[in-house]
């Protein structure tokens, strides 16, 4: 797999590849994690990042995450797609998301791969036949308050490891010459 570093990182947050958002790391597998939240959103009709709250989950891959861990992916169709969806189709579709968003970019799947996989006509046993994917990267938040006004932050990823920071408030005043 072919690698490159920039010391200037552009994109939207939610879309970019971990080792790119931290390290400035991009390659093929960039895109390939992108792809996977741009599934995941298409499948669920909600955005990756933003106002949804998805239970004590930051984003849509951590929740994605969850529900298929607990065999219950079909929770995250969009009920637009309608009940005559090919419902195997779908949850194809967020078994490859998922492994499209692994944390690792070496075991995220090649595009051509990804094509493969969703191309794939055999229904429920192309989705059998798959790998599992890991833990997509930072995919989950809580947030505590306490007794005097501040709040806590807390994020899950990679096992069990906590970061925690607390979120304090900023005011900013400007001074105008009056006229």
């Amino acid at each position: 797999m072919t690698e490159a570093n920039t010391n200037r990182v552009v994109g939207t947050y939610g879309y970019m590849a971990p080792e790119y958002a931290s390290e400035g790391i991009f390659s093929v597998k960039s895109d390939v994690y992108s792809f996977g939240v741009l599934l995941l959103e298409i499948v669920s009709g909600k955005r990756n990042s933003g106002h949804h709250q998805y239970s004590d989950f930051i984003n849509l891959l951590g929740y994605a995450w969850q529900l298929w861990r607990e065999g219950r992916s079909f929770e995250l169709i969009d009920p637009t797609l309608g009940e005559c969806s090919d419902v195997a189709a779908i949850m194809r579709c967020v078994k490859v998301a998922l492994l499209c968003v692994q944390d690792s970019a070496t075991d995220r799947p090649t595009m051509a791969d990804v094509t493969a996989m969703l191309a794939s006509r055999d229904g429920g046993a192309a989705a059998a036949s798959l790998p599992d994917p890991r833990r997509p990267p930072h995919f989950s938040l809580r947030v505590s308050s306490s007794d005097d006004g501040s709040s806590e932050v807390r994020t899950r990823s990679h096992g069990t490891a906590s970061a925690s920071c607390s979120a304090n408030d900023l005011t900013i005043t400007t001074i105008q010459e009056g006229t």
